[in-house]
């Protein structure tokens, strides 16, 4: 009998054992979660969001255990393509993805702060620190994604500055005249002091075919983007101007899944973002010279423009960041706050603008 009584004990604490951890296991929940993003997976900032961003979302979910997410990725036009990102994330299409800000002008000014501030820094890391300082304290960037459904997690610098490539050699400012040029949004205005030259708006994965078809005689990109899309093929000289760093991407969840998820998850992944803001800014740093010296090897030329001649194209421009802060201003938005303040952290981290934008506020 009390061998039978020890049979019934024992059978009885594993079934016992066996419904913990069976109530454990089902006590995880599962998110499925859809992140997009219209350029390939090629990208360096949407090879690192696969790569960096997910699995740091899930590493720190798993400290816990009660949430896991299901991942469903789908980029290079999968779902949508680079200037759909943000009206894909509004309707839904994704949950989370990247936004290609530069494209969204008018429903998301204030993001150009760093766009409209050019030849100040030409340092990822502390431009896209910056730029989340700002969003951090003025609502402006916040109310602007809020209106297209959307909720702000961080922004992200993916290039260490602009500049200029072209078909035939580019020595001075001089030899930007008269020259068609790509850029994507803001930087198109940095031409506007340049006798002829004329800006056509075109996306990073264009550039190529715009340059190779006469579309355009040069084009604003970065020595890494440069490398991956074969720039040097079809372009072979790199003016190194300089132009400066500048904020392009922004991650944001939809507004509507945002309300849903559990506190927990959203404190990860408010969390997530600020590391992968940094991760890819360091990316953009530390790929800088390596980049640059592939499109050399690649049979790209690079004349570097003297100080002179880059002050004298700072100066040749309107002040497009006064404009752009006058024009946020109108709105009943702090855009003049917004420029000193973004000028005063550049200041504070080193930096001395060629031109000082905020300083011709009136």
């Amino acid at each position: 009998m009390k061998f039978t009584r020890r049979i019934a004990l024992a059978t009885s604490m594993a079934l016992g054992l066996t419904t913990a951890l069976s109530g454990a296991a089902s006590a995880q929940e599962m998110i499925d979660m859809t992140a997009i993003d219209g350029y390939p997976d090629r990208s360096m900032w949407v090879k690192e969001f696969s790569g960096f961003f997910i699995p740091r979302v899930n590493e720190e979910l798993e400290k816990s255990g009660n949430y896991k997410i299901n991942w469903q990725e789908a980029y290079g036009g999968q779902i949508v393509k680079p200037r759909g990102v943000l009206e894909g994330i509004k309707l839904g299409l994704g949950d989370i993805g990247i936004v290609t800000t530069i494209f969204h002008s008018s429903a998301l000014p204030s993001q150009g702060i760093s766009a409209v501030t050019p030849f100040i820094a030409a340092d990822a890391r502390v431009v896209a620190k910056a730029v989340d300082e700002i969003a951090k304290e003025f609502p402006q960037m916040n109310a602007e994604l809020a209106a297209e459904n959307q909720v702000y997690l961080a922004t992200g610098v993916v290039l260490d500055t602009y500049q200029m490539f072209s078909k035939t050699p580019i020595n001075s400012l001089a030899d930007l005249e008269g020259q068609k040029v790509a850029g994507a949004g803001y930087n198109l205005r940095y031409l506007e002091g340049i006798k002829g030259a004329a800006g056509v708006r075109g996306g990073l994965p264009n550039f190529y075919n715009m340059i190779q078809t006469g579309v355009v005689d040069a084009a604003m990109l970065w020595p890494e983007a440069a490398k991956t899309f074969k720039i040097a093929e079809v372009a072979p000289y790199m003016l190194k101007a300089d132009l400066g760093a500048v904020n392009s991407k922004t991650v944001t969840v939809n507004a509507d899944y945002w309300a849903g998820l559990p506190d927990e998850v959203k404190g990860v992944l408010q969390t997530v973002a600020v590391e992968y803001r940094d991760h890819v800014a360091s990316i953009a740093m530390d790929r800088a010279d390596a980049s640059l010296k592939a499109y050399v090897d690649g049979g790209g030329t690079v004349v570097e423009m003297t100080a002179d001649e880059r002050q004298a194209w700072a100066d040749s421009m309107p002040n497009i960041a006064v404009d752009w802060a006058k024009k946020l201003d109108s709105t009943g938005a702090p855009g003049s706050a917004m420029l000193v303040a973004y000028m005063d952290k550049l200041k504070a981290a080193g930096f001395s603008p060629l031109r000082d934008w905020a300083a011709e506020l009136n």
